[in-house]
């Protein structure tokens, strides 16, 4: 965060906010383009957490650097070149994650589906969780928030997936 005010990027009393916003548990979705700086952003973020919570990371690749001693990383795979079903999806990792009792789950960035794993889990005890996604301004990320729900086989009515993504974010 220093370097961040150092360099202009962030006024002092945004750096606290956040802060302050980590430190309560607050949940934090970061949005931005590509090449924007959403991953710095959370790995800083994450890397505030209090040292006593257990943090599980989720990722297709692995990007996030987040410094804390206690961390879990998971990481997605696909199928494997004979093409077996051997594909771990981003979804089965949260649901692996939810029964390791983390204190928070940091999506490196929700991109499908995976959205409404993201949202659930900020609503069922999870306070705290972050994750990224592309959109240019915060109105845009709730509203592709709200698309990337929609994708799965889960239908929810669009006002109640409104009214959970509000309740989450």
């Amino acid at each position: 965060l220093k370097d961040l005010i150092k360099f202009g990027a962030l006024s002092k009393e945004a750096a606290r906010f956040l802060d302050i916003c980590v430190h309560l548990g607050k949940n934090i979705l970061v949005s931005g383009g590509t090449g924007s700086g959403k991953t710095t952003i959370l790995n800083i973020l994450g890397s505030r957490i209090p040292r006593g919570e257990r943090i599980i990371t989720i990722e297709d690749s692995l990007e996030l650097q987040i410094q804390h001693d206690h961390l879990v990383n998971f990481v997605a795979r696909k199928n494997d070149q004979q093409n077996n079903k051997t594909a771990i999806t981003i979804r089965d990792l949260v649901h692996s994650a939810m029964r390791l009792r983390p204190d928070r789950i940091v999506i490196g960035e929700v991109r499908s589906e995976e959205a409404l794993d993201l949202v659930q889990i900020m609503n069922t005890g999870h306070s705290g969780s972050m994750g990224t996604i592309h959109a240019n301004n915060p109105k845009d990320a709730c509203i592709r928030l709200e698309l990337l729900c929609m994708l799965g086989d889960v239908k929810i009515p669009p006002e109640l997936l409104r009214r959970m993504i509000g309740s989450a974010l």
